[in-house]
């Protein structure tokens, strides 16, 4: 127990005396601008690719643009985030001439990976929604992309919520794996703490506490604005 007690010291001493909580709150921005940047992106990709995928393939152009949306998607999910994230930044960036910071291209990896899931997602919900809301749409004058932006895609948006929800968890947790492109996230600050104190064990306990009260923030954000759109519900 005095062995444990003087490790919690030296992780106090690091964390005060030494300014590792200036690391710990620059990695805690940096996770969470990763991850809420990645999943609006990944929702407006996931969006337009689901439109995509419900759209009629009586034409020629639904067609191509249905096979490539299905490519995209299952290269972002047949591949790990770390390899995307080292691909994008070794590979790709430097053939390109950019150059960007590593949470950058971090958001941008998470964007893209993310759109490809909510896809998936964003599609059961669309499909979930009563055909009968997009012919009552299309049949009062309504184009296609207005009937989906206007009815069908804020009732699917309802519908998957819990399912939204669950993919921002996920990001939050794989944000671990962007100190591969030199991003500095809660795992960088906490390792920093770890190296200067020669002891772990304490640090890393305390970026898992973190995580997991992220993780019950996001759930209990998810579950008040769901009792709050069926409340909106009963009301209309």
């Amino acid at each position: 127990m005095g062995n444990f007690g003087q490790k919690i010291d030296k992780f106090i001493e690091i964390f005060l005396q030494q300014n590792g909580y200036v690391k710990v709150v620059q990695g805690l921005q940096n996770t969470l601008l990763i991850a809420i940047t990645g999943l609006i992106i990944g929702i407006v990709i996931g969006t337009l690719i689901a439109t995509v995928r419900v759209l009629p393939k009586y034409k020629r152009l639904p067609r191509v643009l249905n096979a490539i949306c299905s490519v995209y998607v299952s290269l972002f999910r047949g591949t790990p985030m770390v390899v995307q994230l080292l691909v994008f930044y070794y590979v790709l960036l430097p053939i390109i001439g950019v150059h960007i910071t590593g949470v950058q291209v971090a958001m941008v990896v998470f964007g893209l990976n993310s759109g490809a899931y909510i896809s998936e997602i964003m599609r059961s919900g669309i499909q979930s929604v009563d055909s009968g809301q997009l012919e009552a749409g299309r049949a009062v004058g309504l184009s296609f992309g207005v009937t989906m932006v206007k009815i069908v895609i804020p009732q699917a948006v309802k519908n998957i919520l819990p399912t939204l929800g669950n993919e921002f968890i996920s990001l939050i947790k794989e944000t671990s794996v962007v100190s591969f492109v030199g991003a500095a996230d809660l795992y960088v600050a906490f390792s920093y703490i770890g190296s200067n104190s020669y002891e772990f064990m304490v640090p890393y306990l305390v970026m898992a506490m973190i995580y997991i009260v992220l993780v019950l923030i996001i759930s209990l954000l998810i579950k008040l604005l769901e009792r709050s759109l069926n409340r909106s519900d009963r009301r209309n």
